[in-house]
């Protein structure tokens, strides 16, 4: 389901579930704080913040605007994202899930692989899905550069080398 559908639903049911859904669609569907959604919705956060407290209830004009943003949010990530391909421990790693690019709110997306094959494949799955651009680790980049229409962008994890090369001299000292 749509998280503009859950927050419809969430309205028609009662004044505190929209409360709680909407709490869960900022921080978990879309990833953003408050204040961030406020301002991707052009409504004053203190507007936003009485509303998610239960001081005020909003008016037709500002649920409207949610729900607009919400929308708009949402098809913007289905073709507005770049892939990140790595190994789970590196996506691990990986804090952000949106991140502000050039004024524009962007997602983060991951694909997990654990081979060279199936990091190809997750490179073309991800161009497929609408991928504006892709990381991915040096020993795949050259070849997905050659296949994909998309911007390669090679992870170089210098200070963690440094890092697993110190760590394995003083295992054999």
């Amino acid at each position: 389901m749509e998280s503009s559908d859950k927050i419809v639903d969430a309205i028609l049911d009662s004044y505190e579930d929209f409360q709680r859904t909407f709490s869960t669609v900022l921080k978990e569907d879309l990833g953003l704080t408050a204040v961030e959604f406020a301002h991707e919705a052009n409504i004053p956060a203190s507007t936003l913040y009485k509303i998610m407290s239960g001081k005020r209830e909003p008016n037709m004009k500002t649920l409207r605007q949610i729900i607009k943003t919400i929308k708009r949010l949402q098809n913007t990530e289905k073709g507005n994202f770049i892939a990140v391909i790595a190994a789970r421990p590196v996506l691990d790693n990986i804090r952000e899930t949106k991140k502000k690019i050039g004024g524009n709110l962007c997602t983060i997306r991951e694909y997990s692989a654990t081979s060279i094959e199936e990091a190809i494949i997750a490179a073309v799955k991800a161009e497929r899905e609408g991928a504006r651009a892709l990381v991915c680790a040096p020993i795949v980049s050259p070849t997905v550069e050659k296949i994909l229409r998309i911007p390669v962008a090679t992870i170089m994890p210098k200070n963690s080398l440094i890092e697993a090369i110190e760590r394995v001299s003083k295992k054999i000292s």
